[in-house]
């Protein structure tokens, strides 16, 4: 299993040749991909925002990404939260956070362009 955050997500899914080959090969290896629904959340943000453009409407998206097999979309419930709360990183992105808390609460690797997370979280991939 390995964890994604929402960078890594979007190369996969829409601009694979931005993928590391570690990533890739990582991608390819894995019996499951896990994302927290909060990626989902801040792409639709982004978009709505104008800082990111996807070639479908995010709900076209999320359908496109619920038919790729190995790949689940995990909701971000109250246990999750917690997870986020119990992490001793100063960090502030709530995103960021759960997604850390994610990956840390399912012992797997994180793919992951993000510095700050890869300096806190030890099991970080790219």
């Amino acid at each position: 299993m390995i964890a994604l955050d929402t960078s890594a997500l979007l190369y996969w899914t829409l601009d694979p040749e931005k993928l590391s080959f570690k990533a890739s090969q990582a991608i390819e290896q894995a019996e499951k991909v896990v994302v927290s629904s909060i990626s989902v959340w801040e792409i639709a943000l982004k978009v709505r925002r104008g800082k990111l453009t996807i070639p479908l409407p995010i709900a076209e998206y999320v359908a496109f990404l619920n038919r790729i097999d190995v790949l689940e979309i995990l909701a971000v419930d109250v246990q999750g939260w917690l997870d986020n709360l119990d992490l001793a990183w100063e960090h502030r992105d709530p995103a960021d956070r759960t997604i850390v808390a994610l990956a840390a609460r399912l012992d797997c690797p994180l793919l992951t362009t993000d510095g700050s997370i890869a300096e806190f979280y030890p099991k970080t991939l790219w």
